[in-house]
């Protein structure tokens, strides 16, 4: 059987499996584009994100994905799949070691779609490459979490947690482990509200003790309210990370986020212009 695959959103970690499981059953395997949807006898396209435009496709593709629905799921045996990373040519591999997450934060589809901290996978069971992106929302909360970094730091893989890691969640001996890692990327942490500073101030403070490099951390700003999200960027500018900072949009009542909050964004994003012009200047 010929089947077609469509990217809707952008590299797809479903599709990379779904890739792997039908070229296992023999079936012929392609990415394609919705205007060649009908060449092929069967297709599956996936859709991430809400707002990304839904194409028109034949009614012998099947569309998955957060984008379309939160209860629709791969089979077991294909979610466990190593994905077929040659699909996108890529030279990293990608997967998810815990699923779900212990808080419950509003702008969040996680809770709502995964539920609480589970175990996912053994990082073998798609680790085929010395880098690993991850894409864990919690992995410092699961202690099966906990065991496969301690895996990863024994087998010298280089990884990155790009949805961050936890700050309320990283005590000493957390930070020791962490140092213990090779890092693809610098270490992400979060810092989406006021109540989280202490947090981050702490969590910084113990990486660094514990001589976690890159020294220079990553950090997610939620921006929603400006002045509130002003003073978590210069805390963390005086803390010597780098902030990035992502406009609040609520998927589930379709608000986008607001021309403000977007030039607050670009002005931390761009770090010529952060180093270099104040807020109340680039604002005005």
């Amino acid at each position: 059987m010929r089947i077609g695959l469509i990217d809707i959103d952008g590299h797809n970690l479903a599709l990379m499996k779904l890739s792997a499981y039908c070229k296992a059953q023999g079936h012929s395997v392609e990415m394609t584009t919705p205007d060649k949807a009908n060449d092929y006898d069967r297709g599956f396209a996936s859709k991430v994100f809400s707002f990304t435009p839904m194409p028109e496709l034949p009614s012998h593709f099947e569309v998955g994905g957060s984008g379309i629905s939160l209860d629709k799921k791969l089979m077991e045996e294909i979610e466990h799949c190593c994905p077929d990373y040659a699909l996108y040519n890529l030279n990293y591999s990608l997967g998810f070691l815990t699923r779900g997450c212990i808080r419950k934060c509003p702008w969040c589809l996680v809770p709502e779609k995964e539920g609480g901290i589970t175990a996912h996978a053994d990082i073998a069971e798609f680790a085929r490459h010395r880098d690993v992106v991850l894409m864990d929302n919690n992995v410092l909360a699961s202690e099966h979490g906990i065991r496969q970094i301690e895996k990863i730091a024994w087998l010298g893989l280089r990884v990155d947690f790009n949805q961050g890691l936890d700050a309320r969640l990283i005590d000493n001996a957390t930070a020791k482990l962490l140092a213990k890692v090779k890092w693809l990327k610098p270490i992400r942490l979060a810092c989406d509200n006021h109540a989280m500073i202490p947090y981050v101030q702490k969590a910084v403070e113990l990486l660094r003790w514990h001589n976690a490099t890159p020294r220079r951390y990553f950090v997610y700003v939620l921006v929603k309210d400006i002045p509130d999200a002003l003073e978590r960027v210069r805390f963390l500018k005086g803390l010597d990370v780098d902030p990035f900072a992502q406009p609040y949009r609520d998927f589930k009542n379709g608000i986008e986020p607001t021309k403000q909050q977007r030039k607050f964004a670009t002005w931390v994003n761009h770090k010529a212009i952060f180093k270099s012009v104040l807020w109340e200047d680039y604002e005005a």
